[in-house]
């Protein structure tokens, strides 16, 4: 059981709360604030031992998004809590709620929930309807990965959100239902150069996340497009590794 949160640490975790997203108040339960947001189904539970912050939030799969931000909690969670993190200090809650807000906007089936919504009334007879629906798909697909990803390719770190693209893994068409089609899981965002050599299977990545080049690109191609050198993942989740099979086996000339 966590002590009581003396009134100026509460005012503080109440202000990261709100300035990450979570603008809905609950009443505390015992000495856990209790927050959610009016644009995303995540939950979060904030409180401190001692000085230090803790976080405890609603959904498992964004917290084990969350990665290597901040420390498992083996305390007692809060009612309704799946897990929680402590951190080392306020600005590291700020970096933690940021980064699960985003998550939550993405997983673990956001944007297919968004997608139902907006396309429940839209008309799929002809196909200039059905390409309506898929456009509407692929936006809300990409907005997940640029949640996701921080804004930044998934390999080389660049944050120009203009030049990123949404790559399937499993291509839109080659997907049998909407859930695999927009699963964030099932995409990378990727630099240009990139995306356009994983589209066409010159480029995959294996299971640690290590980019393979095909064979048939040249030395010449591969030290003009910078793939001569060691590339991975920033990161990789057993579900990207389960859809890259799929691309490995059918996309991928290797």
């Amino acid at each position: 059981m966590t002590p009581p949160l003396p009134p100026n640490l509460a005012t503080l975790l109440e202000k990261a709360a709100f300035d990450n997203g979570f603008d809905r108040e609950f009443e505390p339960i015992g000495e856990w604030l209790h927050y959610g947001s009016t644009q995303i189904p995540l939950h979060v539970w904030l409180g401190a031992f001692g000085n230090v912050p803790l976080a405890a939030f609603s959904q498992e799969h964004v917290a084990r998004a969350l990665g290597d931000t901040g420390t498992p909690l083996l305390s007692p969670l809060p009612p309704g809590a799946a897990a929680g993190r402590s951190v080392a200090d306020l600005p590291q809650l700020h970096r933690l709620l940021r980064r699960a807000f985003q998550l939550g906007c993405a997983l673990p089936d956001q944007p297919l929930r968004q997608f139902e919504q907006r396309t429940a009334s839209l008309p799929r007879t002809t196909e200039a309807e059905r390409q309506v629906i898929q456009r509407v798909g692929q936006e809300l697909f990409r907005a997940g990965l640029l949640e996701y990803w921080e804004g930044r390719c998934a390999v080389t770190g660049l944050a120009v959100p203009e030049l990123l693209r949404a790559s399937h893994i499993k291509p839109w068409a080659d997907c049998a239902t909407d859930a695999e089609r927009l699963d964030i899981y099932n995409g990378l965002l990727l630099a240009p150069h990139l995306d356009a050599a994983f589209d066409r299977g010159l480029v995959t990545f294996d299971a640690a996340g290590v980019l393979v080049v095909a064979d048939t690109l040249d030395t010449a191609a591969r030290v003009l497009l910078g793939l001569d050198r060691p590339l991975r993942l920033r990161t990789i989740t057993d579900p990207h590794r389960a859809h890259l099979v799929w691309h490995r086996e059918k996309v991928f000339r290797g």
